[in-house]
């Protein structure tokens, strides 16, 4: 089975090749093509998963391009993970949204408006091109903003593109384990659009234990959402926001933390993975010019990396909320990369699966048409992901729910016209821009450091 890898220079890669090298079933992929339009970067991925491979005997054979179109001919699946302007958009995301004293995080509100604007009509041409190349392959996204990325690719490829994130599974698996279930096995009652749902209930052997966390202020307090929403706060919600819901329920504080914080998320992630694969170029370099080879390991500084980012993540909203350096069991992510591998065993395989995704939502949520994209729990086979019935959201929920999938909608809209206007009116809609001209000054300041914003110069 061929896996394409779009974003193939990407850092995390090595996390969906260490899924794929512990799966030594028939029918598992065993050629994984990375494609990036950076070939340096590629190089040095390739090199981390080459070390990764070492003592496999079956491990699946890895090749690198920069074009497009071979990536795909032939694809059985194909996982989109691009990051459009690299991690240097990112930080001026951040940059142009806090000088208006507003949030620039990559998916939420006006940095992820931004993000959004760049991304979708890159994404509409991948999922083109996948349609005309790799027709029966399935896509699996996790490009950011990943429902909004995902609805957009549905566009052209209808149910076969199937969006992943880890942040609901973990979510999922840390309060499973603190509750003394099995993480494996419990199911999550988990519903919103992808950085915008909550965790309703978690069923352990048949029987919802969501209320004995939400009674316990030992339990509470000793997990990460836990401490960051406080005991308070989720126990009037009746359930356990995802993570990314403190920028909207503490939102004032958040941007405070940012415009305080020495470096912005998107800025240290952008100068610490530059020293990673600068250190790997060079290393290569002085390889290739002497006889010997490097006696460094590009694995271990790949993972010396990942411990560093995985330790700072969401700091500023810590700051925030006052709790500190992460604790060691909260260092566990959803594992996004045993998603996806769990997703194409079961449409390969035909091995029936239950898995939070972004996908179509059809009838699940009433307040929603049918091509909206949501985050959901799914069942899953060869046939693809489709999503569970799901109890309605209260008000407040589907009023937020309501007014970010309304700013996606506007988002699609201005990458599909080119209209200035419509993408004021996506700024200007979000729950977090506060001002009509705010959300003005917002377009004109990303115009100005992002060129592949020029599109948008229609009235």
């Amino acid at each position: 089975m061929r896996l394409v890898i779009l974003g193939g220079g990407g850092f995390r890669v090595p996390l969906v090749y260490g899924a794929l090298l512990g799966d030594h079933a028939d029918g598992r992929v065993t050629e994984v093509v990375l494609h990036d339009l950076d070939a340096a970067r590629l190089g040095a991925v390739a090199r981390v998963l080459a070390e990764q491979a070492v003592g496999v005997p079956d491990a699946p054979a890895v090749t690198a391009t920069t074009d497009l179109d071979e990536a795909l001919r032939g694809a059985d699946f194909v996982f989109s993970a691009i990051r459009v302007g690299g991690l240097e958009g990112r930080a001026a995301d951040e940059r142009v949204a806090l000088a208006e004293g507003v949030l620039g995080q990559e998916t939420v509100g006006a940095g992820g408006i931004a993000y959004g604007l760049r991304t979708v009509p890159v994404a509409v041409g991948i999922a083109r091109r996948v349609r005309e190349l790799a027709p029966d392959a399935w896509v699996i996204n996790f490009t950011n903003p990943a429902g909004l990325v995902t609805e957009a690719m549905s566009r052209e490829l209808g149910d076969r593109v199937i969006g992943i994130c880890d942040s609901p599974v973990g979510l999922g698996r840390r309060v499973a384990r603190i509750l003394g279930g099995d993480p494996d096995s419990a199911f999550i009652d988990y519903v919103g659009l992808n950085h915008l749902g909550w965790l309703r209930g978690l069923r352990i052997d048949g029987r919802d234990e969501l209320p004995r966390l939400l009674g316990d202020d030992a339990l509470l307090g000793s997990f990460e959402e836990g401490r960051l929403f406080g005991a308070e706060w989720l126990r009037s919600l009746g359930a356990v926001p995802n993570e990314y819901l403190h920028y909207y329920y503490f939102n004032r504080e958040a941007v405070r933390a940012y415009q305080e914080a020495e470096q912005t998320r998107g800025a240290f992630l952008r100068d610490q993975q530059a020293r990673f694969y600068e250190e790997l170029g060079m290393e290569a370099s002085s390889a290739s010019s002497s006889s010997s080879s490097s006696s460094s390991s590009a694995w271990k500084a790949w993972d010396a990396t990942r411990a560093e980012r995985e330790a700072t993540y969401m700091a500023e909203n810590r700051e925030a909320a006052g709790v500190g350096e992460r604790a060691e069991e909260d260092l566990e992510s959803g594992g996004y990369e045993q998603v996806a591998l769990a997703l194409m065993r079961a449409i390969a395989r035909d091995e029936r699966a239950t898995l939070i995704l972004n996908v179509r939502n059809r009838t699940t949520l009433s307040a929603l048409d049918g091509d909206a994209v949501i985050e959901v729990p799914c069942s899953v086979d060869a046939n693809g992901a489709h999503p569970m019935t799901v109890d309605p959201l209260p008000l407040h929920a589907t009023g937020l729910v309501c007014a970010v999938k309304a700013v996606e909608r506007e988002i699609l809209a201005a990458a599909s016209s080119g209209s200035r206007a419509t993408a004021v009116k996506a700024f200007a809609l979000h729950p977090l821009v506060d001002s009509v001209a705010v959300a003005r000054r917002l377009l004109e300041g990303y115009r100005g450091v992002h060129p592949g914003l020029a599109y948008l110069h229609r009235e």
